[in-house]
């Protein structure tokens, strides 16, 4: 039995336009990292929560009851722990309220280390639901968009009916992804309760088609039918004006040769999907958009088929 790990878990692009809380897809080049040690005494603690800047983080709280890592270890400890119990460390790499799944990341790095602590370990799939646990403190909702692709890797539907059952979806290949992190934040419970509560029939059937052909698409490897299904109808114009640059940058990525391009969850990131010999001069193209109206940000690229969580030692 080990008795120290550090598990990393990559950021994710909820959504991926097309597929509201049942789509998402994992990011490569950035995530958190959640440290676990077993204790003699019972439950989860947290010893620390660093900032991307290495820094003690300002905010996020120790206790173990308002922590996504610590939440999320203890549903699966409750289950499957024996004695003892289990301190965490944290340390961030996705920026708070970026639309990247940092919430997500951080209760997906938290249960796949303590999960490594366990006498018998369980496969990575069997964590979902505990891992959700702490996504559904920070978000308010019971949605898998950020959790499965962080924990599974790739590209995966979730639909919330289904779960635990989660598909993971071909690659499409020659595709990649380029994600812009605006210096900006938005808070998912937020944007998530201003919502419209009632959906015309006809978008509810543009949108349907939308995600039926992108998974289409994936299915029979069709660039063109990518290009042409992803959009978002229903979401995006409900969100696109709390993101002072979405205009721009979509507008930039667009004329540049992506496929589409949308907000990654609800924001402020915006992700876009392209051909592999677009997407270094698509990051250029989106950040000198965003900085072209004052606004500081990074930019990320990505396989579609970046791995899940794993543990690093």
């Amino acid at each position: 039995m080990s008795m120290h790990v550090t598990a990393f878990a990559p950021a994710s692009i909820g959504n991926v336009a097309v597929g509201f809380d049942m789509l998402g897809l994992a990011l490569e080049g950035v995530g958190d990292r959640v440290s676990a040690w077993r204790t003699e005494s019972a439950g989860i603690t947290v010893n620390e929560v660093r900032g991307v800047d290495g820094e003690i983080h300002p905010y996020l709280s120790t206790d173990p009851m308002q922590n996504t890592a610590s939440i999320a270890a203890q549903s699966l400890w409750d289950e499957c722990g024996d004695e003892g119990g289990v301190e965490l460390k944290v340390l961030k790499g996705v920026p708070l309220q970026s639309g990247m799944g940092s919430s997500a990341a951080s209760a997906v790095a938290a249960v796949v280390a303590t999960n490594a602590l366990l006498n018998q370990p369980l496969p990575n799939e069997k964590l979902l639901m505990h891992a959700l646990e702490g996504e559904k403190y920070a978000s308010g909702g019971l949605h898998a968009d950020n959790v499965a692709p962080s924990l599974l890797g790739g590209l995966v539907l979730c639909p919330v009916p289904l779960l635990p059952r989660t598909i993971s979806l071909p690659v499409l290949s020659g595709v990649g992804a380029v994600l812009l992190h605006p210096e900006m934040q938005v808070s998912t419970a937020q944007a998530r309760r201003s919502l419209a509560r009632h959906y015309s029939m006809q978008q509810w059937l543009e949108q349907q088609g939308y995600l039926a052909a992108f998974i289409a698409a994936c299915t029979n490897d069709d660039i063109e039918l990518v290009r042409a299904s992803l959009k978002d109808v229903v979401i995006e114009p409900q969100r696109a004006d709390n993101v002072s640059c979405f205009t721009e940058v979509r507008v930039a990525a667009m004329r540049a040769g992506a496929l589409g391009c949308s907000l990654s969850g609800s924001g402020p990131s915006i992700f876009a999907l392209a051909e592999i010999s677009h997407v270094k001069n698509l990051a250029i193209v989106m950040e000198q958009a965003c900085r072209g109206i004052g606004i500081e940000c990074q930019s990320w690229i990505s396989s579609m088929n970046a791995p899940g969580a794993h543990i690093e030692d």
